[in-house]
């Protein structure tokens, strides 16, 4: 009895678990879709302008934003992966003091990232490597800046 009343236990725990990563993928897909819509508008955006520029070791990175969405987009092609442990951090420059926009996936040398928070009143963009988890302002150079499209 007391067997069958373990793997009843067990069963319950099992189905709770799976329950629990079913909502949890639920949840994952809705940002995604979310985000994904998002991004779309800005590149569909009327008055959506790009700029283009050199990174580092040849890469390149297009900024795409729309003032009238308060959105940008950063598209890298060919970065390099982050040393173990950093990431990229992107940031809006506001006339000389960064504002995080956000961390690209370390796993991808290109990528189409939704930069985090409105535009603002920001004439530019940067690049740093920061640890893990990004920073609260940015630990070291930027490995790139680019102005923002008007």
């Amino acid at each position: 009895l007391a067997a069958v009343v373990g793997l009843g236990g067990t069963a319950v725990w099992q189905h709770q678990r799976a329950e629990d990563a079913r909502d949890q993928a639920r949840q994952v897909q809705e940002q995604t879709r979310e985000q994904a819509q998002e991004l779309a508008a800005v590149l569909a955006a009327p008055d959506a302008r790009t700029r283009t520029g050199g990174l580092t070791d040849g890469a390149r990175g297009t900024v795409v934003a729309s003032r009238s969405l308060d959105k940008a987009v950063f598209i890298a092609d060919g970065m390099a992966p982050p040393p173990k442990g950093k990431v990229y951090q992107l940031w809006f420059d506001d006339g000389g003091s960064m504002r995080s926009a956000g961390l690209m996936d370390p796993d991808r040398s290109a990528a189409t990232v939704l930069m985090r928070g409105g535009i603002g009143k920001a004439t530019g963009m940067g690049i740093t490597v920061e640890p893990a988890g990004g920073s609260d302002e940015p630990t070291s150079s930027p490995v790139a800046l680019m102005e923002l499209p008007t």
